[in-house]
């Protein structure tokens, strides 16, 4: 049924040490869903009735982690695979004292081990609760996974409004499974979207974070994008209103579509880059008056943007810093006099500052020189560079009273 070659060696012989320790094992999730529907698996997850006490005594390279759901990390020099032991979840039958909790009863701690049926009625889409044995080469499957990955849709485990309010970021993921699969999703689902979206306001900046990577740095940024709008849900992942003009949402679509074709394509990617460009409209809209930029206001402007980001997605330092390179760096590259090309493209921001320069350009449907102009000056050496920067001379003053930006950023 599955071709386990496609697996990784080293969490199939994981799964083989377990079950010759007498415990059922299987890899599960997201690498069995991949596999069926004709994508490369790259994440191998495995699921056991091992405790991780037992699994921890059984392989010597491997460390306990979390507090509240306690999982193994088994690893070895080139890969970590995560194990974990079968959860029974919240059963109403379950002495509520089981659980430890904090004092505004927020439960810390709730390691109730389950059966392998229990454990699958946790996860949140029937795609993903397939249980695979590498021994056997059969698949587990108790809620018609097999069925649904033949009929290419997304289907929700129970309640889909029930499941969302348990956790809103399903509906992230379920817009993100339907992209990458390439499935509809189910009505019902559809629905919980809508109805408990709203929940995602709730959710940690940091795990938002983690979401908005998974959804625009795994290749199908664009058509993700577009569906997000569609639930109303970009507003909980981007601060800025891709309806401020049609250059906000050309610029979107844009940046989107480069970060896609650089995955195809195997170039690094960065969600700095990305987000550089997704917040420039709520920059551009702070600090003009329509008519000009004023350069101050901009500069004022760029730690309240990135703020009201952090709020809703936390953005790591790092990433601030190379974000806020990017925005000045637009402002420089305007500045083609003397010796400040010379140094500006030996500047370890210059290449993402010139690629943003070629999408806002796009976007903008401008036909400015500027971007052709550090295309061909790159490829210059040194005495072509002066040449270049000398044929500028004569409109030195009219480059030193040219507004910053582009007509339709401005409107």
């Amino acid at each position: 049924m599955i071709d386990s070659s496609k697996f990784s060696k080293f969490a199939i012989s994981i799964v083989h040490t377990l079950q010759e320790n007498n415990f059922e094992a299987y890899l599960v999730g997201g690498c069995i869903r991949d596999a069926l529907t004709g994508i490369n698996p790259k994440d191998f997850d495995i699921a056991t009735n091992a405790k991780p006490e037992e699994i921890r005594r059984i392989f010597k390279a491997s460390r306990i982690i979390g507090k509240r759901f306690k999982l193994v990390h088994v690893f070895n020099r080139s890969e970590l695979i995560e194990v974990a032991t079968f959860r029974a979840g919240k059963l109403k039958s379950q002495n509520p004292n089981n659980f430890v909790k904090d004092d505004s009863g927020k439960i810390l701690r709730d390691n109730t081990w389950g059966t392998i049926q229990q454990d699958c009625h946790r996860r949140d889409f029937t795609v993903n609760a397939l249980y695979y044995c590498p021994s056997s080469n059969k698949v587990q499957d108790f809620h018609g996974g097999l069925k649904h990955i033949n009929k290419k849709i997304l289907v929700s485990i129970g309640d889909p409004q029930g499941r969302f309010e348990e956790d809103p970021v399903r509906a992230l993921r379920a817009v993100r499974f339907s992209t990458k699969l390439g499935f509809k999703i189910d009505n019902k689902v559809k629905d919980a979207i809508y109805d408990k979206g709203h929940l995602l306001s709730g959710v940690s900046n940091a795990r938002l974070f983690d979401e908005f990577c998974k959804i625009f740095l795994n290749g199908h940024a664009e058509k993700n994008f577009k569906k997000l709008n569609s639930f109303n849900l970009s507003k909980y992942l981007i601060s800025s209103n891709p309806g401020l003009s049609d250059f906000s949402m050309n610029l979107m679509i844009e940046a989107l579509r480069n970060t896609d074709k650089r995955i195809k394509n195997k170039k690094s990617i960065t969600p700095g880059f990305l987000l550089a460009a997704l917040l420039w409209p709520s920059l551009i809209e702070k600090c003009s008056n329509k008519e000009e930029i004023n350069i101050r206001k901009f500069f004022r402007s760029m730690d309240g943007i990135l703020k009201e980001q952090h709020q809703l997605t936390a953005i790591p330092r790092k990433f601030q810093t190379y974000i806020k390179d990017i925005w000045v760096l637009q402002l420089k590259l305007e500045s083609r006099i003397g010796k400040y090309p010379h140094k500006l493209v030996k500047h370890s921001r210059f290449r993402a500052a010139y690629d943003f320069l070629l999408i806002r350009e796009l976007a903008a449907h401008e036909k400015s020189t500027l971007g052709k102009w550090w295309t061909k000056f790159q490829n210059k050496n040194h005495s072509e560079r002066e040449i270049a920067i000398n044929a500028l001379k004569a409109k030195r003053e009219q480059e030193a009273d040219k507004k910053f930006g582009f007509s339709s950023e401005l409107i």
